[in-house]
């Protein structure tokens, strides 16, 4: 038994980390699936949906990015959507929307105000529901996007089995202690997948902060829904149609460079992915679920990664034979060396310190999303009483 929980544990690991990527590879070489992109004439209305809450600070430059875009300002409206807002948020909106009414040739602009903070999900429904828009694009606050960002994604849309798009991330360097070096490497091996997948079908989820879909698809998000830019993409692909990944759509973001921030983002959003099936169960269904296998490797098994690990760990110890002996030593010296760089951050220079410090600090990020969810400890709780709010054109 021990030998086989070994091999069974170590095989797990492999597949999910290299087996997965190495197969989509192989897929797309062998069986690919372009999109057959165009530039829709004339221009369809794309309604850009913004959840805001607190974001006096980047609110302005946000809007005044997406009033840039190089797309007819007659076809795009801006909705922001204040989620309970109590600083300068709601403001600065307004000001801004006075300010556009002055200028005819530019893109419109609504405020819709909500009386308490409901939750990003709510928001995405409330704005959802007052588009006029025939394509969404979902925007967060912080980032900006490139010029013909939604050109680009809007494009995708003249293939009709396409129902949303996602576009790419592209993280700046804001921070000194190493946070962004460990995001580049994790995020750069993400993007290769998520690419991939596209390449081959669907991809598992999308950009949160850049992704597009069909209006008509649209379903409206629990309101205990973690992750919004996962749900709605896979609700659309239950629907028979492709989730696919443009690079040419860029979004710029910088990493806050809190260490501390982004491990409760990387919990919050693994906790996330468990979430997932619950909300949904059919996504773990082999015949209810069209990608199961792709979401299942990609979504699902990196959670179970970290039992594998302890697995390996306590079978090799128990197995004799030098095989066994050098598996353990291996392991032992591999998380010794994540332990020291964690300890001594300089050693994070040294690439493969960096891989084992981050691949642990994933790992362990998965356990305590495991243990956040199973006690419950990620639910909201939403505050009682009408659900009031107010709009502003």
């Amino acid at each position: 038994m021990p030998e086989f929980l070994f091999w069974f544990s170590l095989i797990f690991i492999v597949y999910t980390y290299a087996g997965y990527p190495v197969l989509l590879f192989v897929w797309s070489r062998l069986f690919p699936r372009p999109v057959r992109k165009a530039y829709l004439k004339p221009e369809p209305m794309v309604s850009v949906v913004i959840a805001a809450r607190n974001e006096e600070k980047n609110i302005r430059p946000r809007i005044e990015n997406l009033v840039q875009q190089e797309y007819p300002a007659n076809k795009l409206e801006i909705i922001v959507v204040s989620d309970g807002s109590d600083d300068g948020t709601v403001p600065i909106v307004r000001s801004l929307i006075e300010e556009l009414q002055r200028n005819p040739g530019l893109p419109s602009l609504k405020l819709i105000e909500v009386d308490d903070n409901k939750g990003k999900p709510y928001a995405l429904n409330l704005g959802v529901g007052a588009a006029k828009g025939d394509y969404i694009v979902f925007a967060d606050a912080r980032q900006t996007y490139d010029g013909s960002a939604v050109s680009a994604l809007v494009s995708n849309f003249s293939d009709s089995t396409v129902g949303s798009v996602s576009g790419e991330l592209f993280l700046i360097d804001g921070a000194r202690d190493g946070a962004t070096v460990e995001m580049g490497v994790y995020w750069t091996y993400e993007k290769w997948i998520r690419k991939a997948e596209s390449r081959t079908g669907s991809v598992v989820g999308a950009t949160g902060a850049i992704y597009a879909i069909r209006r008509s698809l649209y379903q409206p998000l629990p309101e205990e829904t973690l992750l919004d830019d996962v749900l709605t993409p896979l609700n659309i692909i239950m629907q028979g149609h492709r989730v696919v990944y443009e690079g040419r759509a860029k979004a710029y973001d910088q990493v806050s460079g809190n260490v501390q921030r982004e491990w409760r983002r990387k919990v919050r959003t693994l906790a996330g992915n468990w979430q997932l099936l619950k909300l949904c169960p059919l996504l773990s269904s082999v015949r209810g679920n069209p990608i199961w296998w792709r979401f299942m490797s990609h979504k699902i098994l990196r959670l179970v990664v970290p039992f594998c690990l302890f697995i390996a760990f306590g079978s090799s110890i128990l197995i004799s034979g030098p095989i066994y002996r050098i598996a353990t030593a291996f392991q032992i010296t591999f998380y010794a060396a994540a332990l020291a760089t964690w300890l001594a951050p300089p050693f994070r220079s040294f690439k493969v310190l960096n891989v084992c410090y981050f691949f642990c600090v994933l790992n362990a990020a998965a356990l305590a999303a495991f243990f956040k969810f199973t006690t419950g400890s990620t639910r909201r709780i939403w505050k009682s009483g009408e659900n009031r709010f107010t709009t502003y054109e």
